[in-house]
């Protein structure tokens, strides 16, 4: 049913553009926080520290850091073998520009 939510009461409303500034005072910080920290701990994960880093190298990448792997693998699909890796991420990037090739056709 439109307008009711266990959250905020179903007050947030109108185009989605709109619905952050609608947000509580105070749930604004506290998603800000939430995210600022899993974007914390991703920089920690991927790049070297910038004080071990040479000074003509800033936002060096760790030598076993693949990019956009964190670690989160909880079924634990990820392939050990690389040339097998390699194959399924290119099959999802395949994947997503198909569906946005999609997504389009909808528009």
């Amino acid at each position: 049913v439109e307008g009711s939510s266990f959250l905020f009461d179903g007050d947030i409303s109108g185009p989605a553009i709109t619905h952050f500034t609608q947000v509580p005072d105070g749930w604004d910080a506290l998603i800000v926080t939430f995210i600022g920290a899993a974007e914390a701990q991703r920089a920690q994960i991927g790049w070297v520290d910038p004080a071990d880093a040479s000074y003509d190298q800033p936002g060096l990448l760790r030598d076993e850091y693949y990019p956009g792997d964190i670690g989160f693998d909880p079924l634990g699909i990820k392939p050990e073998d690389p040339e097998e890796l390699d194959l399924m991420i290119t099959k999802e990037l395949q994947n997503g520009r198909l569906a946005m090739l999609a997504a389009a056709g909808f528009l």
